[in-house]
């Protein structure tokens, strides 16, 4: 018998609810898309403003092609620095407030870049137990010393941070976490960094675009400000926001953004920039366009809001829980792997696409359907996903 026996192992996860499968779209990103074969309304994109498909941001991305053709052909520092990828970070600095932003792929091989740049043995590395995946990789790949804080615990992280003598110590959490769409405790995270000589790394995924002054993110949601005078130059350089562009902005890839000097050395040491091609400098102009309607988008995001607190004041689930969360990730605990399972694809038979989340994304025992609203749904969309929800739950607890 061979170790590996894929079989088996494919056999064991679907035995634990915990086999995944892909659904094939064959529309456009919005809330009413086609899904093998048939009409769905979607509950399941991370495109918080309905920018996805939006048609300036299209055609952005044609006339740039068309222009400056398709590929980067090389590597940021070997020639495919295009003089729109310098014209996309000059924005994002500008937009988010800080000194200096560098673009990356994706969020993943951002935060493994920037992760394994600012540290390494000898040094510690402070995380909160729910981080995104490639936080949690990139602080492994680090090889510093990884201590796990309980989930927004402030108290429990101080005097984590009291005893240790690393060298260097790096506090890294989400800004919005993903599967619980709760908010870290920012302002209180970076007293800390500075009361213990600390950086914060803050992953803004889900708050970019969507939170704060014209959505800034959520550092701008805290009033935490730095190209207004908010802190002092010492608090600028303690900080580095990473941000994706696949999410509220609509498009892709991502950056991370911070103090001139923190940029320069992530740019020197990180490693998935140095040794990735470029992205297509055709894709960084369609995002200077989606940077533009996100500044002015506060009729979506006032939109999105009100379209969150109508989910909220008419689900009122009995059985199930709905976790405590302001933002367009609405996770609804259901519990066990397979009643979540059942539960999503009840209510893919009706029309409404809604994933099911299983371990190891969260924990075992808090499988959840998680729902993710945008200002591209409408009122009626809502009010039948409610419906069929709570017939759901009433039918699970007959």
């Amino acid at each position: 018998m061979t170790a590996f026996d894929f079989e088996r192992d494919l056999e064991d996860l679907r035995s634990q609810g915990l086999l995944r499968r892909r659904k094939v779209t064959d529309s456009p990103c919005s809330p009413e898309l086609t899904v093998d074969g048939r009409s769905v309304v979607a509950f399941c994109s991370n495109d918080y403003l309905g920018l996805a498909a939006q048609p300036e941001i299209a055609e952005a991305l044609a006339s740039a092609a068309r222009k400056h053709g398709v590929g980067s052909g090389a590597s940021h520092l070997i020639s495919g620095h295009h003089r729109l990828h310098e014209a996309l970070e000059t924005r994002l600095a500008s937009f988010i407030g800080m000194e200096r932003a560098l673009t990356f792929s994706t969020g993943y091989m951002a935060n493994l870049a920037l992760i394994t740049a600012l540290c390494g043995r000898g040094d510690a590395v402070f995380s909160d137990q729910l981080n995104h995946a490639s936080l949690i990789d990139a602080c492994r790949l680090s090889r510093a010393t990884i201590h796990r804080y309980p989930h927004r615990n402030v108290a429990a992280l101080a005097d984590q941070l009291a005893h240790s003598d690393a060298a260097r110590k790096i506090v890294v959490t989400d800004a919005v976490f993903s599967m619980d769409g709760d908010i870290a405790p920012l302002p209180e995270l970076l007293r800390l960094c500075e009361l213990h000589d600390a950086m914060l790394i803050v992953d803004d995924a889900h708050g970019f675009g969507v939170l704060g002054d014209n959505g800034r993110g959520t550092l701008s949601h805290f009033n935490i400000a730095f190209q207004d005078a908010g802190l002092q130059a010492s608090a600028i350089s303690r900080v580095a926001c990473m941000a994706t562009l696949g999410k509220a902005a609509g498009v892709a890839g991502a950056f991370v953004a911070g103090s001139d000097k923190l940029i320069e050395w992530l740019l020197q040491k990180g490693r998935t920039y140095i040794f990735t091609t470029a992205a297509p400098p055709a894709l960084a102009a369609s995002v200077i366009k989606a940077i533009d309607l996100i500044e002015q988008g506060d009729d979506r995001r006032t939109r999105l809001n009100n379209l969150i607190a109508r989910f909220r004041e008419t689900l009122r689930p009995r059985r199930w829980r709905l976790m405590d969360s302001v933002t367009a990730i609405q996770p609804l605990v259901i519990g066990s792997n397979a009643e979540a399972l059942h539960v999503a694809d009840n209510l893919m038979d009706q029309g409404l696409w809604v994933p099911a989340i299983r371990p190891p994304t969260v924990p075992a025992g808090t499988a959840r359907l998680r729902l993710s609203l945008s200002a591209a749904h409408t009122e009626a969309h809502i009010d039948r996903l409610v419906s069929a929800l709570q017939r759901a739950e009433s039918d699970a607890g007959a």
